[in-house]
């Protein structure tokens, strides 16, 4: 699953693409280059994000994924369900829900629904986490989301236990310790992990190790010691987005988001023994 942000402040540093024309560019590149989905988001839900109005976010969104829809498969990231009608109305087939709260409005569009974990809100989400069990209590909670969403007649439920929403690098490294687990609760499981700030912190506990390493990185890099030793930034995040993916979809996950489509696809046909599309459509 390619990711499109239409957002000024998303996390990754790849959402100030200009325009409708740049977007759609990007999610074709993105369809070539061989994602099954291409995810386009128009709120950020990196945390201490803010959120946007419905008209705002219809702005950013509604002609982006009605100019991929003709090319592939395309999902809306929307919390709100004004944006997720019109979005289906211009050709997307998936809901990516953050919230979990839009089933009846997948229901009623007859789209996938995508239920997310997370805790909080994206203003929050990150300020204290604070779980029992991760691994359980996800699992309960996207157990529970399946349930609710065949019952109410979403023709499709995925599920996604929302690595960076609410959790810290220990929950998320937990989660991703048990994917088997949550890749057998009985719907497609996502895994986004693409760029987040965990990876950062792991590749940073890296540079820190070799000197060779943290040398080319403040090069690369230019930011404060203490910067630099708490995390990369998301565009040095390539290695660590790339082995979490091809462990993810080896250990069962169907979808993976990112935001280098191209290096993923390869590592995943590597993985999958040359399959080409992990996604079913």
């Amino acid at each position: 699953m390619g990711i499109v942000n239409v957002t000024p402040d998303s996390f990754s540093g790849d959402g100030q693409l200009g325009s409708v024309q740049a977007a759609v560019a990007r999610g074709c590149q993105f369809f070539s280059q061989g994602a099954a989905v291409v995810d386009v988001g128009g709120e950020s839900t990196r945390p201490g994000a803010q959120p946007v109005s419905v008209q705002e976010e219809l702005e950013r969104v509604v002609e982006v994924v009605a100019g991929l829809a003709p090319h592939g498969r395309v999902s809306i990231d929307t919390t709100k369900p004004e944006v997720a009608r019109a979005a289906a109305k211009a050709g997307a087939s998936i809901v990516n829900d953050v919230s979990a709260s839009l089933f009846e409005v997948a229901a009623e569009l007859g789209v996938t629904w995508i239920a997310v974990h997370s805790q909080g809100t994206p203003a929050t989400m990150q300020q204290n986490p604070t779980y029992a069990n991760v691994v359980d209590e996800v699992a309960d909670f996207l157990s529970g989301a399946l349930e609710k969403g065949l019952a109410a007649g979403v023709p499709e439920v995925w599920v996604d236990p929302g690595i960076g929403f609410g959790k810290t690098t220990r929950h998320n490294l937990d989660l991703l310790a048990n994917l088997k687990h949550l890749a057998g609760l009985g719907a497609p499981l996502v895994v986004g992990a693409s760029r987040k700030s965990f990876i950062g912190e792991l590749h940073a506990q890296s540079d820190a190790g070799v000197s060779e390493d943290r040398a080319v990185a403040q090069a690369n890099f230019p930011q404060s010691a203490q910067q630099l030793a708490a995390s990369t930034p998301p565009n040095d995040r390539l290695e660590g987005s790339l082995a979490v993916a091809t462990w993810a979809f080896a250990q069962g996950a169907s979808v993976v988001r990112a935001h280098d489509v191209a290096f993923t696809a390869d590592a995943l046909k590597v993985v999958g023994g040359g399959v080409s599309e992990v996604v079913a459509a």
